[in-house]
């Protein structure tokens, strides 16, 4: 046989070895994933680790996360149960940055507004030890920021194992605890949120406390402040607060019933796959890395896949 018909004979066997073949079926996108989940891949909110801050503008819901910073979320909730935050204001809207709420005359003795049974400040919670029995669903990729990073309880953290510690990421949408110069000067009277590229540079300098899982843009939206910082030099410039409320003491009616995707399942490891490569026609480059904060955490109404 010439070596032409050798080369022929093996391009025909080679094409009908592939012609035989089965495809490999195509990675779901992020929405695909979503759609095709079930309702035991969502978990509803618990009203006790649950606030309502509540602007003109509507209301903003923020997730506690107790797992990570336990002494500062239920001096919070004891704030907001007092009633602390009714009648304060947003102080601070710096872009990219945060947006930070709190009581305008707090470095004021005589002026400031006085706690009732809650604590002005705290020991920080900067970090935790890995709380036993959390779910950790790690991130394959590398992190410039902590040794091993993912999602815990619905929340990016990140920890490390060698020092036995945990924490949570500045990821957009985070909810912190302002504090001064000195690490225990904080305790929940001032609040702040992200609404910026993810200032990671902050974890473990901050007590994150929790997130916002809806209304962001009632926030992010606020125009800078016109001082150093971000800050509203003026009275009338403030974002005037209504109320803060615990889900748990709002009746049933007045509530936000909302569910959000548990991170530790497999459904929610696809959704990881999926940002990590990302598949929608519009995308013509797989990446094959994400970043903590470029992974969501989808929110929808209670039962909204059923």
């Amino acid at each position: 046989m010439s070596r032409s018909a050798i080369f022929l004979a093996g391009a025909l066997l080679l094409a009908d070895t592939v012609a035989g073949q089965t495809p490999a079926p195509k990675a779901p996108t992020m929405a695909e994933v979503l759609a095709a989940s079930k309702p035991t891949d969502w978990r509803p909110l618990d009203p006790e680790n649950t606030l309502y801050l509540e602007l003109a503008s509507g209301r903003v819901v923020i997730e506690l996360a107790p797992s990570f910073a336990p002494r500062h979320a239920a001096n919070v909730k004891a704030l907001v149960r007092e009633g602390y935050f009714d009648g304060l204001a947003i102080v601070r809207t710096q872009d990219n940055y945060v947006v930070q709420w709190g009581d305008p005359d707090a470095a004021d003795a005589a002026k400031q507004r006085k706690i009732a049974h809650a604590q002005r400040t705290l020991p920080a919670e900067f970090t935790v030890p890995i709380p036993p029995g959390l779910p950790f669903t790690r991130l394959p990729d590398v992190d410039g920021y902590a040794p091993e990073v993912g999602f815990s309880g619905g929340f990016p953290a990140a920890r490390d194992p060698r020092t036995g510690r945990a924490w949570l990421a500045h990821c957009y949408g985070m909810v912190g605890v302002g504090r001064d110069n000195e690490a225990d000067s904080g305790g929940g009277p001032e609040l702040y949120a992200v609404i910026g590229h993810a200032p990671r540079h902050l974890d473990r300098n901050v007590t994150l406390l929790g997130r916002v899982i809806s209304g962001i843009e009632r926030l992010s939206t606020l125009p800078r402040g016109t001082a150093a910082m971000g800050f509203y030099e003026k009275a009338d410039e403030r974002v005037p607060i209504r109320a803060i409320r615990v889900a748990a003491d709002v009746p049933l009616k007045e509530r936000a019933f909302l569910e959000v995707i548990r991170t530790d399942t497999p459904t929610f490891a696809a959704l990881v796959e999926s940002r990590r490569n990302r598949r929608d026609e519009w995308f013509k480059f797989a990446v094959g890395h994400v970043e903590l904060c470029n992974v969501p955490i989808p929110v929808r109404p209670l039962g909204g896949g059923q």
